[in-house]
């Protein structure tokens, strides 16, 4: 049991007999004393000094003296890196703060200085995009530091600090917390922000978005300009009051992603233009797929039609076999041809337009359909619809549909020959840059694909178009185009459900045509020419589809309207793709000056953009909580000697004051040695008790 006296020195008593034994042995000597006391006995003091020092050497004292080494304790900086520490001179102040402070931290020989920054954490996905995490970075720093030996932290920010702990009196032990605000006082600002937002809209109705303009502190006018940009198109601005939600509609104009842009009007008090842009991503889909499915005559094939149709639940099918052409005559009543009359005029004329995809399979004129039909279905393509035509042996005959209406729109003719022999269906090299195409399973680059072999073929020669399949002697398989706003696409062959069935060995059947269809439909990740970007986080993949190498760069522009170039590297099938890590969150504009596309960084209303102006609030209750302090660096500046000064303060005294913070000096320490040096020696105890007890007894012999 040891006894502090100084710094490093102190008693320790070590009892020879255990305390109780020790105490009761004292006591009755001393009650033996006491008894002799009052008799009067001669030479009770002396008895009195006797059983003293027994008892003292039965207790064991010694002198111990430890040998310390002191320990710094640690003093963590945390800098704020975040974007809004890139408004007006903050930066500037940051930088120049962080060199006084720890010039003057080094003054203080039993001080270690960490200075941890909140760019550290950009090693994930995210990094300080979203939220300004001050603590997190506290706790990385001192992660390998005891308690005991914290000194304090002094944290150099704008004070929008996201992380602070609801209970900051549990960082009390860490010493005190003080906030270097590198903002200016009574700052205003206006920011756009999206109250409500829905994630998926279906394609062709509206949907209904609800945004909010504040200008803080105090309103600066009664409206404010909005800008409006959907996908990039033609902006229209409105005119919505400040400081109230309003609700605005979005026509949700294809699959995919659909942006919308909205830019506030610059009030006359702004820190910053960023928060100024908002951007809000639906993902457009399609309610329902409607799809007409004309077969010209039973065949094989034509159940691989129905099957791959009917089994997507989205999918509306109506399908048609014409069982029998007009001209024959076998005797068969009318009534008993069909279960229903072919609603030829509905279809075709009433309701064309209502129809995503017509798929014609093995058709051929045999006057069930009009001409007056088919150049109807010809205008529903170049007003944006969807058509796929897969020939048959019909297609070489004077029957053929090249000879109708359709003809204008068919991207290949027929030559009049067909092919009846065994061949292996392989992708062009246009057609390994073709999304719809490329890296399909089964196709290799250096050898031929694994999938079975076809048997017959119509031969064609293109007209206009992408030839991204071929087939035997190289001839032209599989046939893409655009025509007005539509889309087609020509099969020249009716085998491919000799690849659902397994035939040697099958063939990607359902993915070629599912992709088929989507590229039809006009579904964004199809796009065989198009620039698009992906948002991870705070990484931004930029993609270029193309179906020839396009070396050009792309420009980047930030929110802060600042440009930079971004170099793409061609994967050889079709896309070049570089990645960019986003320094702030909000909307960048990537363009390769034919193409524009859009990424949104960042949440809807991340925090680090909802308040970008300078205040101590969010610290004040962590300061209470430790003793620390929260001063602006503007205040600092001025003097003879600027900058806040630094000392090293006890625990239970002040921490902070005008000017000056302070950090607490824990005193701690390593002992590397002891020296133990016992106060009574046994020759000196048995002297003393020896000596004590003669004399008392010559005393009482007088």
């Amino acid at each position: 049991m040891p006894i502090d006296l100084l710094s490093g020195l102190s008693v320790a008593l070590a009892p020879l007999l255990p305390w109780p034994v020790l105490a009761a042995l004292v006591g009755f000597a001393l009650l033996v004393v006491l008894i002799a006391a009052l008799r009067r006995a001669r030479g009770t003091l002396l008895r009195l000094l006797a059983v003293a020092v027994l008892a003292l050497a039965l207790v064991n004292p010694s002198l111990v003296q430890e040998k310390r080494d002191p320990i710094k304790d640690v003093a963590v900086v945390v800098v704020d890196d975040s974007p809004s520490q890139s408004i007006g001179d903050r930066r500037a102040r940051t930088d120049r703060a962080l060199a006084e402070l720890t010039e003057r931290l080094k003054a203080f020989n039993d001080l270690e200085v960490r200075v941890a920054r909140t760019a550290d954490a950009e090693a994930g996905a995210g990094g300080t995009i979203n939220e300004t995490r001050l603590f997190d970075a506290l706790n990385r720093a001192m992660a390998d530091v005891p308690r005991r030996r914290m000194a304090g932290a002094v944290f150099i920010t704008d004070g929008q600090v996201h992380d602070v702990p609801q209970v900051p009196g549990k960082l009390a032990d860490l010493g005190p917390i003080h906030t270097l605000l590198t903002g200016d006082r009574n700052e205003g600002d206006r920011r756009i922000s999206i109250v409500q937002a829905p994630n998926y809209g279906i394609v062709g109705k509206p949907v209904e978005l609800t945004i909010r303009v504040d200008d803080m502190p105090a309103r600066q006018s009664a409206d404010a300009a909005v800008t409006l940009r959907q996908d990039g198109g033609a902006p229209r601005t409105v005119r919505i009051p400040v400081g109230q939600d309003v609700r605005i509609d979005l026509q949700i104009g294809h699959g995919g992603q659909n942006v919308l842009e909205m830019e506030v009007e610059k009030a006359q008090q702004e820190l910053t233009l960023a928060n100024n842009r908002a951007a809000v991503v639906v993902n457009g889909v399609r309610d329902r797929l409607r799809v007409l499915l004309v077969s010209g005559e039973p065949h094989a094939g034509e159940r691989t039609w129905r099957n791959l149709l009917k089994a997507d639940p989205a999918v509306d099918l109506v399908h048609f076999t014409i069982l029998r052409p007009p001209e024959k005559q076998d005797g068969t009543p009318i009534r008993e041809l069909s279960l229903i009359a072919f609603p030829i005029r509905e279809l075709f004329e009433v309701k064309l337009d209502e129809f995503d995809l017509i798929i014609f399979d093995r058709y051929r004129r045999r006057g069930v359909l009009p001409q007056m039909y088919l150049e109807n279905i010809a205008e529903y393509v170049r007003k944006g619809g969807a058509l796929l035509e897969t020939s048959g042996q019909g297609y070489a005959t004077p029957l053929s549909l090249y000879r109708t209406p359709l003809g204008a729109i068919l991207p290949a003719a027929p030559t009049g020959q067909t092919v009846d022999r065994p061949f292996l269906p392989t992708v062009t090299e246009v057609g390994r840059r073709h999304p719809v195409t490329a890296g399909l399973p089964g196709d290799r680059l250096d050898a031929p694909p694994t999938w079975g072999r076809w048997f017959h073929q119509v031969d064609v020669a293109p007209n206009g178009g992408t030839v991204v399949m071929q087939g035997a002697e190289n001839r032209p398989l599989l046939v893409l185009d655009r025509v007005g706003k539509g889309r087609v696409a020509q099969l020249a062959s009716d085998q491919i459900w000799l690849w659902s069935r397994g035939f040697e060995g099958g063939g990607p059947q359902a993915e070629l045509l599912r992709r088929l269809a989507h590229w039809l439909m006009k579904e964004p990740e199809l796009e065989e020419n198009d620039l698009r970007a992906h948002v991870d986080g705070n990484r931004i993949t930029v993609e270029r589809r193309s179906l020839t190498p396009d070396p050009r760069s792309v420009t980047i522009t930030n929110p802060s309207d600042e440009t930079s170039t971004l170099q793409l590297a061609d994967d050889r099938a079709g896309r070049a793709i570089a990645t960019v890590t986003a320094a702030a969150p909000g909307i960048y504009r990537i363009s390769d000056g034919e193409r524009t596309t859009l990424a949104v960084v960042g949440a809807v209303n991340t925090p680090e953009l909802a308040d970008v102006r300078s205040t101590g609030d969010r610290m004040q209750p962590v300061a209470e909580a430790t003793g620390g302090g929260i001063q602006w660096i503007t205040d600092t500046d001025a003097g003879p000697n600027p900058g806040v000064q630094v000392r090293r303060t006890q625990a239970g005294h002040s921490q902070n004051g005008n000017g000056w913070i302070g950090l607490r000096a824990n005193g701690d320490y390593t002992v590397t040695g002891v020296t133990d040096v016992p106060l009574l020696p046994v020759g000196a105890v048995l002297a003393l008790v020896l000596g004590g007890m003669l004399m008392a007894w010559r005393r009482e012999g007088r």
